[in-house]
């Protein structure tokens, strides 16, 4: 198997497999693939946890089913493009060494590659409130690639060191990384603060990675372009934002 992530500002993940290779992945990732690429679909990526695991994926809005890609006589390729200007990063998931990823990071993985849902939480500190706060965990065995919107800054957290961070900038982290949800005291925050008001606290050790572009701040930035009630937007941006609106809505 050999994976290669191509371009920049919105790169695509080629993966080469050999013949009876396999990757799995969620449903609506697949960009192109050779025509020699067999999909199915699969409850249990390979590792361990079978229908509990399932079950939670289910519960948490992944989807009972997995889609999964083998190559059939000789060598293919399947390709996965970025959703938004980001990265694509290649993490390796080892037994004790799991993490935790943004609802829609996980692209693909290798076999052994357990994905469940980490936490799913009412949380009203994001931008759009009310839409809950989901994470995903992947345990197991094997190699993942993960989509991380804008700019992506790593750090190494100690032992009790914490990055109050706003939800929509978590992108990925350790599993023993402690998450907790806070809120920022004060009484000018909670008149002036808006999102402010609650922040998520990443306690090491661990390291954490933060994406410079949460999707729901792109959403909220592009909305008073978007046409509402069959109006057309006006300004400038009107034609770009009444596209990406469609896309958005569709």
């Amino acid at each position: 198997m050999q994976a290669v992530v191509k371009g920049s500002t919105m790169p695509v993940l080629e993966i080469e497999l050999a013949q009876g290779e396999t990757v799995i992945s969620p449903h609506g990732e697949l960009s192109w693939m050779s025509a020699n690429m067999q999909m199915s679909q699969t409850t249990n990526a390979g590792g361990k946890g079978g229908f509990m695991n399932t079950l939670k994926r289910a519960v948490g809005g992944g989807g009972i089913f997995l889609t999964q890609y083998q190559a059939q006589n000789g060598t293919g390729l399947v390709a996965f493009a970025a959703k938004v200007p980001g990265h694509i990063l290649p993490v390796d998931v080892a037994p004790g060494r799991g993490l935790v990823v943004h609802r829609h990071g996980w692209i693909c993985g290798t076999p052994g590659i357990t994905p469940t849902v980490g936490l799913q939480q009412t949380f009203r500190g994001g931008l759009w409130g009310g839409e809950g706060f989901v994470l995903q965990r992947l345990q197991g065995q094997g190699r993942a690639w993960i989509e991380l919107s804008g700019e992506v800054t790593e750090y190494n957290l100690g032992a009790g060191q914490t990055m109050l961070v706003h939800p929509g900038h978590v992108g990925m982290f350790d599993e023993s990384v402690q998450f907790t949800i806070t809120r920022i005291p004060g009484i000018a925050n909670k008149i002036f603060g808006g999102d402010g008001i609650f922040l998520v606290a990443l306690t090491g050790p661990g390291r954490i990675w933060l994406q410079s572009m949460p999707l729901s701040g792109l959403a909220h930035a592009l909305e008073p372009y978007l046409a509402r009630d069959g109006a057309v937007a006006v300004g400038e941006g009107a034609g770009i934002g009444s596209i990406v609106g469609g896309i958005l809505r569709g």
